[in-house]
């Protein structure tokens, strides 16, 4: 197996450090070796420096995607981190609901930003249809509702954009079937609710499906989803070294409406990178409000 000379880890770090904002410390280094060395035997490649050359050329560009995507971990589940969803839940839609209901303004949009194989965006979706049923339990619509009732009902448009650097993740979040396993926090009536048992596998319903627009980014371009009521982005910032985080959280700033919820990692924190949020904390969940700067 050819050897990594400490030149060639440089440039191979540097590149992927450039491209997706990805740093690799030294109690990484291995990981990023040994995924390193799965490649270059995939490319029939000799040595890592012609793998190198390989990913800068034209025709390296595809092989560049598979490497980025075999560094991240993609690992996640429904209803992850019950505390912060509680929250999200009980206390951030209805505070956001409250707000668009009296400007009038009845859009919601919500940003799963590395949304791997699609758990969490989905968790967030059956977590709206919830707080809206809950909303028009106590503010009734001058209105009869039509039947069957819709899974959002007017005049909301909710739109939750999921995303992630992977495009073999982003394929499995689009087909939306998850095995008993996948299945195993998804407690009985939101799979009566929001799946169809079809075979060994439970499928997400087309009504909570059409909630959820799946979309390749990268967070290290400026060409990110705007005006987010919400963002999620667990578990990704410790991928970053501090000057990327602090870009990135620049970025959610301008990525939000006006007082918009950022929603990080249980082991990430805002603090100490920034004044442009501020720390909201209920029953040991924890979220970030964006601070209106007062002209």
């Amino acid at each position: 197996m050819a050897a990594l000379t400490d030149a060639e880890l440089k440039l191979l770090q540097a590149l992927v450090y450039q491209e997706c904002g990805m740093h690799f410390d030294e109690r990484r280094i291995h990981f990023l070796q040994d995924r390193l060395q799965r490649r270059l035997k995939e490319c029939q490649v000799d040595s890592f420096y012609s793998y190198y050359r390989l990913l800068i050329s034209q025709e390296g560009k595809d092989e560049l995607a598979r490497l980025l995507e075999n560094l991240t971990v993609n690992e996640t589940s429904f209803f992850r981190n019950k505390a912060q969803l509680e929250l999200f839940h009980k206390y951030v839609l209805e505070d956001l609901l409250r707000r668009k209901h009296e400007s009038r303004d009845y859009s919601l949009r919500i940003w799963s930003a590395g949304c791997s194989t699609g758990q969490e965006p989905y968790t967030l979706a059956m977590l709206v249809a919830d707080a809206l049923a809950y909303y028009y339990l106590r503010n009734p619509l001058p209105y009869e509702m039509p039947l069957p009732k819709p899974l959002i009902p007017g005049p909301w448009r909710i739109e939750i954009t999921a995303s992630d650097i992977s495009y073999s993740v982003l394929r499995v979040a689009q087909q939306g079937a998850y095995n008993e396993n996948q299945m195993s926090t998804v407690d009985y009536s939101y799979r009566l609710r929001y799946f169809d048992k079809v075979g060994d596998h439970y499928a997400v319903k087309k009504a909570l499906k059409e909630q959820v627009h799946f979309d390749f980014h990268n967070l290290k371009t400026e060409y990110l989803p705007q005006r987010n009521d919400v963002i999620f982005c667990r578990n990704v910032m410790m991928y970053f070294d501090e000057a990327e985080q602090k870009r990135l959280i620049d970025k959610f700033y301008r990525c939000l409406n006006p007082e918009g919820y950022v929603f990080v990692g249980h082991a990430e924190s805002l603090l100490g990178l920034t004044d442009k949020f501020q720390m909201v904390h209920r029953n040991s969940g924890t979220a970030y409000q964006r601070v209106e700067i007062k002209s």
